[in-house]
C-alpha cells in the first residue's frame, strides 16, 4: 500500500523525482559523470584523512621548492591540521609563500563574527591546530593568514582575487548540500538565476535548520545535539571564490560516530548527480575542475536497513 506526502517545508531541495533517481545510483555507478574534469573516486574510509593531509602538505612543499605563491581556501578546522604542521616542521618547509583563507566562521544573530578568542570558532581552531603548531620561523607571515572577521569580511573576496584567486579550494558537503556556509535556503544568497548566484561573494548568511542540527553533533559541542549551542548565522565565502579557484578537492566521508549510518549518503548523490542548482550549492562543483573523494560508506547503496530499526 502506498502513502504519498509532500516533504517538510524546511527541506531546501524537494524535487522528489530527482531524489528517487539519485537514490537508485548504485555504488558501482557513483563514479560516472559526463564532465571529465569532475573526477569522482571511491576510497576506503580510512584512506581519506591521510590523503587530505598528504595533499595539503605536498602542495605547500612543492610551491615552496618552486618558489611560487600558494593561495589555499582552507576547510573547517580539524585536529589533523596538527599533522600537516608536523610534516612542515619535519621537512623544514618555510611557509613564507603561503596565503590561507578560511572558508567560513560563525556569527551571532546580528551578524557579528565570532572573535578569535571563542574556543568553539573555526578561526580559533585553525590557529590552535595548524598555525600554532608550525615552528615560529616556518610560519607564514601574519598578514598572509586571512581570517574572517568583522573587519576583513567586506573585502575578503577582493583580497583573494588580488592574489590571483585560490590555487586550491578544499570542501565537503553539509547535510543541506551547502558548500562552506553557502546555504541553499539563506535569503542572503537569493539570486534571479544560477549565473547570478555564481557571482556572489563573501557575506553573512543565515544558517538553515539542517546545518544547525548537523553542527550540533560536532565534538566541540559535546557531540550532543545541543541546537542552541550553534550560532544562527555565519560568515562565508561565496560561489564566486569557488568558481575562481584553479582547482578543487571535495571530500565525502562523514558518518555518525564512525558507524554505517551517514546522512551524507544521500547528500553525496545529490551533490554529484542532480542538475546543478543553488538549492544544492555543492552541485556547482560538477561544472568545475574538481577531484571528489568519496568514502565507501558514503558510496554504499541506499536501501532499507530494517535491522537498524524504524
Amino acid at each position: 500500500m502506498s502513502f504519498k506526502f509532500e516533504p517538510a517545508a524546511f527541506i531546501p531541495f524537494r524535487d522528489t523525482e530527482a531524489i528517487e533517481r539519485v537514490i537508485a545510483i548504485k555504488r558501482e555507478d557513483i563514479e560516472q559523470h559526463s564532465n571529465p574534469d569532475f573526477r569522482i573516486k571511491v576510497y576506503p574510509d580510512a584512506d581519506l584523512e591521510p590523503m587530505w593531509i598528504n595533499d595539503m602538505f605536498q602542495r605547500i612543499r612543492m610551491a615552496a621548492e618552486e618558489g611560487r605563491q600558494l593561495v589555499m581556501i582552507m576547510p573547517n578546522p580539524w585536529p589533523s591540521y596538527a599533522t600537516v604542521a608536523a610534516l612542515i616542521n619535519k621537512h623544514r618547509i618555510n611557509c613564507r609563500h603561503l596565503h590561507t583563507f578560511n572558508m567560513d566562521e560563525y556569527a551571532d544573530q546580528d551578524g557579528n563574527i565570532a572573535p578569535l578568542s571563542w574556543e568553539y570558532g573555526f578561526n580559533h581552531a585553525f590557529m590552535k591546530h595548524f598555525i600554532a603548531n608550525i615552528d615560529p620561523e616556518l610560519r607564514p607571515p601574519e598578514s598572509q593568514i586571512h581570517l574572517m572577521t568583522n573587519e576583513t569580511l567586506p573585502d575578503y573576496g577582493k583580497r583573494m582575487a588580488d592574489l590571483g584567486g585560490a590555487d586550491i579550494s578544499y570542501s565537503g558537503p553539509g547535510w543541506s548540500g551547502h558548500l562552506a556556509f553557502i546555504e541553499p535556503d539563506a535569503p542572503e544568497f537569493a539570486a534571479a538565476s544560477l549565473e547570478e548566484w555564481k557571482t556572489l561573494g563573501p557575506r553573512i548568511c543565515t544558517l538553515g535548520p539542517l546545518t544547525i542540527a548537523q553542527n550540533s553533533l560536532h565534538g566541540c559541542f559535546g557531540a550532543s545535539g545541543n541546537l542552541c549551542a550553534v550560532p544562527p548565522k555565519a560568515a562565508t565565502i561565496g560561489p564566486a571564490e569557488v568558481v575562481g579557484a584553479k582547482f578543487r578537492i571535495d571530500q565525502h566521508a562523514i558518518t555518525v560516530g564512525g558507524s554505517f549510518q551517514s546522512w551524507q549518503r544521500l547528500t553525496t548523490r545529490l551533490v554529484l548527480h542532480v542538475p546543478v542548482t543553488p538549492l544544492v550549492p555543492e552541485s556547482i562543483l560538477q561544472t568545475l575542475r574538481t577531484d571528489v573523494w568519496v568514502s565507501e560508506t558514503a558510496a554504499a547503496n541506499i536501501e532499507p536497513r530494517w535491522d537498524l530499526g524504524y
